[in-house]
Parts: C-alpha cells; structure tokens; sequence
C-alpha cells in the first residue's frame, strides 16, 4: 500500500488528488484548515485509509505537529502532494501588508517548511510535487498569489538538486483555469466569479476551463507513473501559458 500526504486536501484540487489516491488503494494524510471542509471530508472518505487533519500551513506548530502525526500514522511517505495555497483578489491600490504576508507565510514559507519536516519521512526514491500556477499568465488581481507562487516555483527547482542523492523525484503540476465551487479565489462576489469563469473560458485555447480531476491526473502521473522525471513543470491549462490560438 502506498503512503501518501497531501496537503489543503480537504476541497478542490487536493481532495480530488486525495480521492484518486484512495481509489488507487493508498493510505492518505490530508491537511486543511477551514472546518466546514474538513467535517465535511470526514464524512466522505469514509473508511481507515483517510487521516483529516486540521493543519494551516502558515503555523510553525503545526507544520511541527503534522511531522509528528505523519511519523504516527504512516511512519514514512511514498508521496508529498503539496497542494495547499490561498488566493485573495485585489487590484493594486487594494492589495494591505497584511494580505501580502498572509500570501507568503501560507504559500510560499507554509511550502517550503512543510517539505522541510516531511522529506526525512519520504521513502528514497519517492516524489514531491507542488501545486504552482500555470507560468508566464497574468491574472489581474492576484499580483500576491501569482508572486507567492513564483517563489515556490524557485525553491521547487533548487529542492529538485537537493534530494538527488535519496533518488526523490520534485516535480510541479501548474493548473490554469480550474472549474470549483469558489475558483480558487477566496471571496470572490458572485458577479466575480462568473466573470472569472467566463475569462477562464475564453481566455484558454480550449475554451474552457479544466476540471480538478484532470489536475489530480497530472499530479499522480508526476508522482507514480513519471518515474524518468524531475524538476519539470507540467502545465494543465488548456494550452494557456503557451499561447496557443493567439
């Protein structure tokens, strides 16, 4: 049986990671913080294969307590899906210090510590894989996130070297436009997010949106089946950061 984390695993992208993982026969840990979605993940993974963890990324203590529970539960890793992140829209003269910080402590810090704590439980020869944003697109509003994210693009790569020795492959799946409940953005209006749909649909090559089941494809094929690969990017953006059809 693999072994598995995945962190922010409680909604979207990570829950269908999650669900692909239990349906492939692992035993997973999965982290989130907001408790609706963290009650409700209990109620649906049903059975001893699933660990609901309330975890936030940007607490130390956490990071230190989930180490603790993973080397509890699972005692070492196959796979590290590090899929949590937060997204917040404000335009320029919107953006406050405090959301700016919140961005890095969660996306940006919250990754890199958390591999940091996990990679002595990850089995040689195992896989990292980052959640990033598909590469070289501009989403007005986000200029946090989009930069939070680069960074985690950075210390990805430089990850990637640092555990050739264990044979742990690092690889990073970079979503565009994904169809969820809130679009990945936290409150977004209703008129927001159909507008943020309706971009996603027009703006993407193949005029529309991709699904979190198709960014759970990607990730599991970096993690298991990709086993020649690392430090590679792999975009599921409809052809978005490519430019194709423009």
């Amino acid at each position: 049986m693999k072994k598995a984390v995945v962190t922010g695993g409680t909604h979207g992208m990570g829950l269908a990671i999650v669900r692909e993982l239990l349906a492939r026969g692992a035993e997973v840990v999965l982290t989130g913080r907001n408790e609706r979605n963290l009650e409700e993940a209990r109620t649906t993974l049903k059975g001893e294969a699933a660990h609901v963890v309330r975890s936030d990324a940007a607490s130390m203590a956490d990071i230190a307590a989930l180490g603790e529970l993973v080397t509890e539960r699972l005692g070492s890793v196959d796979y590290l899906f590090v899929n949590h992140g937060i997204a917040q829209f404000a335009e320029l003269a919107e953006v406050t210090e405090e959301a700016w910080d919140r961005h890095f402590a969660v996306n940006t810090k919250g990754a890199f510590f958390t591999v940091q704590r996990l990679a002595p439980l990850l089995d040689d020869g195992g896989a990292v894989v980052f959640t990033t944003v598909a590469n070289d697109v501009v989403f007005p509003g986000l200029a946090a996130y989009s930069a939070s994210k680069e960074a985690m693009r950075a210390f990805a790569h430089v990850l990637a070297v640092e555990l050739l020795p264990r044979k742990i492959r690092v690889n990073s799946v970079a979503p565009g436009y994904i169809k969820t409940p809130s679009m990945g953005v936290t409150d977004l209006t209703e008129e927001q997010r159909r507008e943020f749909e309706r971009q996603g649909d027009e703006s993407t090559p193949l005029r529309r949106m991709g699904t979190v089941e198709e960014v759970a494809a990607a990730a599991l094929f970096l993690a298991e089946t990709a086993t020649f690969t690392t430090n590679v990017e792999l975009a599921v953006d409809g052809g978005l950061a490519q430019g194709l059809g423009h």
